[in-house]
């Protein structure tokens, strides 16, 4: 998607701080961070949210749930951490390209858990 914000940071246009990159999955440090490691891990492939998840690309998305725990070891967070997709505008997602937020560093607050 041309005017997608995480497309053109995958593609390089928009730099970001790069943590990960395999052949389907880019994850890359969020600018506004909500915790002392918040990385967020993205499909390279454009996937606007959780509801256009279908047989096609679920494979994508599980390798996702693949890499988290191996980008959350690298990271230091032995302790735990928190996975967080917003879906849609009534859920707080503010770019629509399918992303996954990876939240540890302190202990996270239970309010919205």
């Amino acid at each position: 998607m041309e005017n997608c914000l995480f497309c053109k940071i995958i593609g390089g246009v928009i730099p970001s701080t790069k943590v990960y990159e395999d052949e389907t999955v880019y994850a890359f440090r969020d600018i506004n961070p909500q915790a002392p490691t918040h990385v967020l891990v993205v499909p390279k492939a454009h996937i606007a949210d959780c509801n256009g998840i279908n047989t096609e690309n679920a494979a994508v998305v599980a390798h996702i749930f693949e890499v988290i725990p191996a980008i959350a070891k690298a990271e230091g967070l032995e302790g735990g951490y928190r996975v967080v997709s917003n879906c849609g505008a009534d859920a707080g997602q503010t770019v629509q390209h399918l992303h996954f937020h990876i939240l540890g560093g302190k202990q996270l607050s239970l309010e919205m858990a």
